[in-house]
């Protein structure tokens, strides 16, 4: 098992990573609203494109007096405009619920190689000087104190 932020292999019974310190335990983010109003829309747009699909053609065909033809291309637009838009709701609905394989994708297993960078000093670059020793030895001299 990997890190979901880090991507370090974890040990087994871990609640927080031991290199980035991410909460570990299952995350559950989806609020009950917006699945409910999804449900919701799902489900009333289906029984309001379903009536209008019936009772549609019955009232072009009596009121108006169409042809058969003209209502059966109606009740094919109304049928791939309900159907159109009730996938797109089942869709952005799905997208609520991260899957699993999700999770771990942005973070392949590592590999056996030491990909690292160099650590940065603190102390800074050295000066090049003509030689190693110079400037190592110290000199004391008498201050008077007056």
């Amino acid at each position: 098992m990997y890190c979901a932020n880090c991507g370090t292999p974890l040990v087994q019974g871990l609640s927080y990573c031991n290199r980035c310190g991410v909460s570990l335990r299952e995350r559950t983010e989806v609020s009950t609203g917006s699945v409910s109003a999804f449900l919701t829309a799902i489900t009333l747009l289906g029984i309001v494109g379903l009536g209008i699909m019936i009772a549609g053609p019955l009232v072009l065909r009596r009121g108006a007096l169409l042809s058969q033809e003209l209502i059966g291309i109606f009740m094919l637009f109304t049928f791939l405009l309900t159907g159109i838009t009730e996938f797109m709701l089942i869709r952005n609905l799905a997208k609520l619920f991260p899957s699993k394989e999700e999770k771990f994708r942005a973070f392949p297993p590592p590999v056996a190689q030491d990909l690292r960078l160099p650590q940065a000093s603190s102390l800074g670059e050295p000066v090049p000087v003509g030689s190693v020793t110079d400037n190592t030895t110290r000199t004391l001299e008498y201050a008077r104190r007056d």
